[in-house]
């Protein structure tokens, strides 16, 4: 029997020209560049494109990828009927699998129609889709779609709110949707990147990223750490609440990553903030519970808070829903998602791993009216 790699851990199952993960002296790049200057210095458009065209835009292809993002977002009629139909009940993650789906049978992937410019339009047409549908179920509004907002993460809480966002929190979603924009072989890229090996088209690829995201070990995790930090009124509470779960062997959300040892490097970033925004925050002592969770957490299990744990709280003081945290996710991780569609493309072959058989051996048959 071969010995085998629960989860794939610590398997080589390709090559990537797109990013790294967790490797010593680097930490996490987008193309070679770092994490942190990308998210101290650009825009997310920046980032996208580096990603799915392999290098940042200099001034002018910046200006007309704005513009072309800018034109992109209108919503089919025949999209906006099938939102309008989802019930109101529905999970975020499950308006975008199916809004997408449904975007590929109107607009689908042909030779003229290329992959590069679908995830364009995917990118634009995704926070429109959302809010297309939330602004119905909650109010029967139909809201339009177009604003004066140039970039996703203002236009994003425009068409959340109907108004302008504040600069703050601009600049927050904005850093949010760099972190998450890329991971390499995590699992929902390797999903898309399966599925792409088979010749899907591209969409197929990408609603299996949503599929796979969906799950509170993968993206949703950022929900759950909202849920955890927010049944607590104090630090206090927080602390003696985390050990009682740790001593009934409960999952925290949030901490430890498969592939980083120590820390995660988007996690300090986001982390300034989320506490940031506490200050002006009604409920900013939010930020206080959640580091004392952390505090609980290097002290009792020498854990580490990952991307998702102080996102959650920033995403709160912007105001953003938590059924929104994984769709936010999606928004920002469709750019690594294309790129590696992309890659994998451009030197496929079927991803089809082996496996070792632990059931029967070979059995007699038997007849059904001889069955006990």
């Amino acid at each position: 029997m071969s010995e085998v790699s629960k989860g794939l851990s610590g398997i080589v199952v390709g090559d990537t020209a797109i990013s790294t993960v967790g490797k010593a002296g680097v930490g996490l790049t987008y193309r070679g560049y770092d994490i942190h200057d990308l998210s101290e210095y650009t825009q997310f458009e920046e980032v996208a494109y580096l990603l799915i065209y392999g290098k940042l835009p200099n001034k002018i292809e910046l200006a007309a990828y704005l513009k072309k993002l800018q034109t992109l977002r209108e919503l089919p009629h025949n999209l906006k009927s099938v939102l309008e139909k989802i019930p109101q009940n529905t999970h975020p993650m499950d308006v975008l699998r199916t809004g997408i789906s449904m975007l590929g049978t109107l607009e689908p992937e042909t030779t003229g129609y290329t992959s590069a410019a679908i995830a364009n339009r995917l990118l634009a047409i995704t926070p429109g889709i959302l809010l297309y549908w939330y602004h119905f179920q909650k109010q029967q509004n139909r809201i339009e779609i177009q604003t004066d907002e140039i970039y996703l993460a203002n236009h994003f809480l425009h068409l959340l709110t109907g108004h302008t966002p504040k600069k703050e929190f601009a600049k927050t979603m904005n850093v949010s949707l760099i972190l998450y924009a890329e991971h390499e072989f995590n699992a929902s890229t390797f999903a898309a990147r399966i599925t792409t090996s088979t010749l899907a088209d591209f969409y197929s690829a990408i609603v299996s990223g949503i599929g796979t995201l969906r799950g509170p070990l993968h993206g949703g995790a950022n929900e759950a750490a909202m849920a955890l930090i927010s049944q607590f009124k104090t630090p206090l509470a927080a602390a003696q609440g985390v050990k009682k779960m740790l001593e009934n062997k409960e999952k925290i959300m949030g901490f430890g990553h498969r592939v980083y040892r120590s820390c995660d490097p988007r996690s300090d970033v986001i982390k300034n903030y989320s506490q940031q925004l506490s200050k002006e925050a009604i409920d900013g002592d939010l930020f206080l519970i959640s580091e004392q969770i952390e505090k609980i957490m290097r002290d009792e299990k020498n854990l580490f808070p990952n991307l998702d744990f102080y996102s959650a709280t920033a995403y709160h003081f912007c105001g953003i829903p938590t059924d929104f945290f994984t769709p936010i996710f999606v928004m920002a991780r469709l750019a690594g998602w294309s790129a590696h569609i992309l890659e994998q493309r451009s030197d496929n072959r079927l991803i089809r791993p082996d496996a070792n058989y632990i059931g029967l051996t070979p059995q007699a048959f038997i007849p059904l009216e001889q069955r006990i």
